[in-house]
């Protein structure tokens, strides 16, 4: 997997949880979105993505990507109690879970302007 595809992935992990929101019908399980080495992008960052661990934003990718995790968990359990979770609140910009995906993508991009240098 190449920067460009980690980002589509991990955007592409987002929209599953934004069509949860509309319908959380129990396909998504908080403790199980709350693991970080399940997803593609996770599954990189164990395997063939540590080829890149010398870069301070791969640990910086690893942090972001945990967090990001925990804050998808968070979000599918809201929607499971029935709580608020229109976008505006749990996926905003200003959210925990905005905060920490922008930071994925960030680390992301990171990487790959450092191993081009």
């Amino acid at each position: 997997m190449n920067f460009d595809e980690a980002i589509t992935i991990h955007a592409d992990w987002k929209r599953k949880l934004s069509t949860y929101l509309r319908k959380p019908d129990g396909t998504l399980h908080p403790s199980e979105v709350a693991l970080d080495n399940k997803c593609e992008l996770g599954k990189w960052i164990a395997g063939e993505g540590r080829k890149f661990s010398q870069l301070t934003q791969f640990n910086s990718l690893k942090l972001e990507h945990t967090r990001f995790h925990k804050a998808a968990a968070d979000v599918v359990r809201r929607a499971d109690a029935g709580a608020n979770t229109s976008a505006e609140v749990v996926l905003g910009a200003d959210s925990e879970f905005s905060r920490a995906s922008g930071a994925v993508v960030q680390a992301i991009m990171g990487m790959k302007a450092a191993s081009h240098n």
